[in-house]
């Protein structure tokens, strides 16, 4: 294993400045830079993976046809292939060769970090190791987990900090082995406990490790659905709470207020919320209308362009 790292620390350098935390997202930037850079999230277009469309090779190669210079992969659609250098190789190779950046890569289906019990816990950690290797070989700065726990979904104060607690250990036993790849491990408000904004950054404080972040969503943030009943937390109270953790930032055309409301993104509004924490990197567009993938991700690309001119113009 110690060779391993060795090898994957010594033939990836460069993607080891990169994934080194902050830096890449608050400091070194230069006027020249943009206020933010733009990546397409592979789950955009996950009704023509599924649906045998499109091949998760072709990803960087289609998203670059189409305005888009960095990716973020979604480990579902190479879920066999953590361990297959050569197939990790061409997905570089391909990537590197159309100038595309190779952000992150999302986890998903490998254990609960709240599992039930000690063992499915530190199953769920070793079940991770292999995306941190697999990250660190394609040259991105972070795997994406999700917070997902045996602990009932609850407003109970008590049984919030329970579920903390037992997520907490494991992710700080993710972080610990991914820092020997500089590789950050973050967590996106993906429903349950982690769509509380206040819960997921108190979850980031008490991991209390460099490597744990946060990847904020804008629309993530509904807590709960009990049939027609929606509990939800306000989108742009919930991302101003994580981004000081932030490592990525994850956007989707549609938000929620604390209602069970959902409304129309308001482009202008949320990208001051994360620019206002000295965010300057990868905003990755999730969306993608059924039938009309590409062209929805265009749509959004562009007011998303126009938004960054228009504030680039104000400061």
């Amino acid at each position: 294993m110690t060779n391993r790292r060795n090898f994957l620390k010594t033939s990836s350098l460069a993607a080891a400045a990169l994934g080194l935390g902050l830096p890449e997202f608050s400091f070194g930037r230069t006027k020249a830079d943009p206020i933010f850079k733009i990546s397409l999230a592979q789950w955009s277009l996950n009704p023509l993976l599924f649906g045998g469309k499109m091949d998760n090779l072709d990803f960087a190669i289609e998203t670059k046809k189409h305005g888009i210079d960095a990716v973020e992969y979604v480990n579902q659609f190479f879920m066999d292939k953590a361990q297959d250098r050569a197939y990790l190789q061409e997905m570089k190779t391909r990537s590197d060769g159309e100038g595309v950046t190779n952000v992150l890569i999302m986890v998903d289906r490998e254990g609960q970090l709240g599992a039930a019990t000690p063992e499915e816990r530190q199953q769920t950690v070793e079940n991770h190791k292999k995306w941190v290797e697999a990250a660190k070989f394609l040259g991105c700065h972070s795997i994406r987990i999700n917070a997902y726990t045996a602990v009932p979904f609850s407003q109970d104060p008590k049984l919030e900090q329970e579920a903390i607690d037992v997520c907490s250990s494991t992710l700080r036993r993710i972080c610990e082995f991914a820092d020997d790849f500089d590789i950050n491990v973050i967590i996106e408000n993906h429903g349950g406990y982690s769509s509380n904004g206040k819960w997921l950054a108190e979850l980031i404080r008490q991991t209390a490790h460099p490597r744990a972040g946060t990847l904020p969503d804008f629309g993530n943030f509904i807590m709960n659905r009990d049939g027609d009943q929606i509990l939800s937390y306000d989108s742009y109270r919930g991302v101003d709470e994580l981004m000081p953790f932030a490592k990525g930032v994850s956007l989707k055309p549609k938000v929620w207020d604390d209602q069970g409301q959902e409304t129309g993104l308001d482009y202008t509004r949320m990208m001051k919320i994360v620019l206002a924490h000295n965010y300057h990197g990868y905003v990755g567009i999730e969306h993608g209308e059924r039938g009309r993938e590409w062209e929805t991700i265009e749509e959004v690309r562009v007011n998303l362009d126009q938004v960054r001119r228009t504030l680039e113009n104000e400061g």
